[in-house]
């Protein structure tokens, strides 16, 4: 007669580890500058701001006139501006970076722009009637705070930024509060201040990221990243069943990435003693990405718990188990689970494979974090 193996086997209650995210590729945006005396512009401060969402970044000419600034996303909308005394004095809209590809140089000749721009201003306020003037004004001091509160969400959200490279997480949260407080709409806030808070985790912390990150998810609805990152949090708390629905959703919008969060899925399920729910969910893991190599494992190990024992004392698990174990080695096999791996296949009497490759393989892709 067999015994069910589901309270003999320690391994399987292992708490499942999740998926992390990764970030994307960064691209450049570089030109040169001559100044009103027709020689190139040493030290002049380049602002590259983004229009699809805020953000702002500044770079200084060398002594060529030349600039760059490298560490822009992938995809993105910018505008151009040269600074001079505080104040722009050329600038060019519609900058954009796609798909991986650079953006061309963005020249700037400050010598035509100061003698366009003059004639142009006389030009348009001679031209101007008394009611014009006033609307005029009136739009320029709107434009004027409009800049001012832009900065003012720029130098936050860089400041909580800066905080959050050096691990200041009491900084990040002050500042990137701030910064949802001057704008409360950028979703982009939300989930970074999300992500200082869970990464603090004081008392009260978790609870106050899942009301960041489900602000960031109620701003960018169609953003998987954020609803795999909601997810997680939510699943620290415990809050496993709205954990699960969110996982569905970015499975479901991002099927090039739905081997992760149905890893992520399949772990919580994992975590709150779910065994076939959670084999179902690494199985879709892994016909999603046949090469991810975690779900492999723990698939092995949920398969394992369904194992039995003979009356000889035999280990007789389900058919395809060992399969599972020895694709994770075939996969990683100096992976931090290949040990625990082999030890599976010892205590199930099967052969461990050994003519297993040593090169290192690509990881699976990681959905984005905001």
């Amino acid at each position: 007669m067999l015994k069910s193996l589901r309270t003999l086997s320690p391994a399987v209650c292992a708490m499942a580890m999740f998926a992390a995210s990764a970030y994307g590729q960064n691209m450049t945006i570089s030109g040169n500058v001559i100044g009103e005396d027709g020689k190139p512009a040493q030290g002049v401060q380049i602002r590259i701001d983004r229009t699809d969402m805020k953000g702002s970044y500044k770079v200084k000419t060398d002594k060529k006139g030349n600039y760059l600034y490298a560490g822009l996303p992938m995809t993105g909308t910018f505008t151009v501006v040269v600074e001079k005394d505080g104040k722009d004095v050329d600038k060019l809209q519609g900058v954009r970076t796609r798909g991986g590809a650079p953006a061309e140089n963005i020249n700037f000749n400050l010598q035509k722009a100061a003698t366009g721009a003059t004639a142009a201003a006389e030009q348009q306020e001679r031209s101007m009637s008394a009611a014009e003037k006033e609307a005029y004004e009136k739009q320029k001091k709107t434009n004027e705070e409009a800049m001012a509160k832009n900065k003012a969400l720029n130098d936050a959200f860089n400041a909580g930024k800066e905080a959050t490279a050096a691990k200041n997480w009491a900084g990040a949260i002050d500042a990137f509060d701030a910064a949802t407080k001057i704008d409360p709409n950028q979703h982009v806030v939300w989930g970074n201040l999300a992500d200082a808070y869970l990464a603090r985790n004081s008392a009260g912390d978790v609870e106050k990221g899942i009301a960041a990150y489900a602000k960031a998810v109620e701003l960018k609805a169609d953003d998987p990243a954020y609803h795999n990152n909601y997810a997680l949090a939510l699943a620290k708390a415990k809050k496993f069943e709205e954990a699960q629905a969110e996982l569905t959703k970015a499975a479901q919008m991002d099927p090039t990435s739905a081997g992760k969060y149905y890893y992520n899925l399949g772990a919580v399920y994992v975590n709150t003693g779910q065994g076939k729910p959670a084999g179902e969910a690494f199985k879709k893991a892994i016909d999603a990405d046949p090469n991810y190599a975690d779900a492999y494992y723990q698939m092995g190990l949920v398969m394992f718990g369904e194992a039995t024992t003979a009356a000889d004392g035999r280990i007789v698990p389900p058919a395809g188990t060992a399969e599972m174990f020895n694709k994770y080695l075939s996969l990683q096999p100096t992976g931090p689970n290949a040990e625990p791996a082999k030890a599976m296949l010892e205590a199930m009497g099967s052969k461990v494979e050994t003519n297993f490759s040593q090169k290192k393989q690509a990881a699976p892709p990681a959905p984005k974090k905001k």
